[in-house]
């Protein structure tokens, strides 16, 4: 079952208020610890979460577009963006890695909720249809990117990555 917009805004501002307690809870040496299961350091994982929604920014337009070509266009747009997976992954670590340094744990937080602010905007002005509209997704470029994307999926995306990269904190130190 789709999320309803409501619950979609709901999702991005529990993620931010656990984004702010995960920079609370860590710390400097927190931030500073390997992830798991990643090769990110716990702020540039942090960093990446956030990213996630500035990604989504980006997305949007593109589905609005993309979404209005005949099928096999879509497939093919898809094709294409999945071909360039490489160079995709390399951006996106080494990007969080950089990016990390600039945002910090001073100004992630405020990120988040500039750009989730700005993403419920656009979400409270979507009608139905423009909701339902899709496009297939480069499925290597991540794990919840599917064949069939609408404009929905995509608003909730950001917060299922979040979420799922949260798991991967090691924001304390072991016992």
């Amino acid at each position: 079952m789709e999320p309803t917009a409501a619950e979609i805004l709901d999702e991005y501002g529990r993620a931010c208020d656990q984004l702010e307690e995960f920079l609370v809870e860590a710390g400097p040496d927190g931030l500073s610890r390997g992830s798991s299961g990643t090769r990110w350091t716990n702020e540039q994982l942090l960093f990446h979460m956030v990213f996630g929604y500035m990604v989504v920014r980006a997305l949007l337009p593109l589905v609005r577009v993309v979404g209005r070509l005949p099928v096999p266009a879509r497939r093919a747009f898809a094709a294409a963006l999945d071909a360039s997976a490489a160079p995709f992954d390399w951006v996106n670590y080494w990007g969080s890695c950089a990016a990390a340094l600039v945002y910090g744990r001073r100004r992630m937080a405020r990120k988040l909720r500039s750009t989730t602010a700005a993403l419920a905007r656009s979400l409270r002005g979507e009608d139905e249809l423009s909701l339902r509209r899709w496009m297939p997704f480069p499925r290597r470029w991540d794990p919840f990117f599917t064949d069939h994307m609408t404009l929905r999926d995509v608003y909730a995306y950001p917060t299922r990555h979040f979420d799922f990269h949260a798991r991967q904190l090691t924001l304390r130190a072991p016992e």
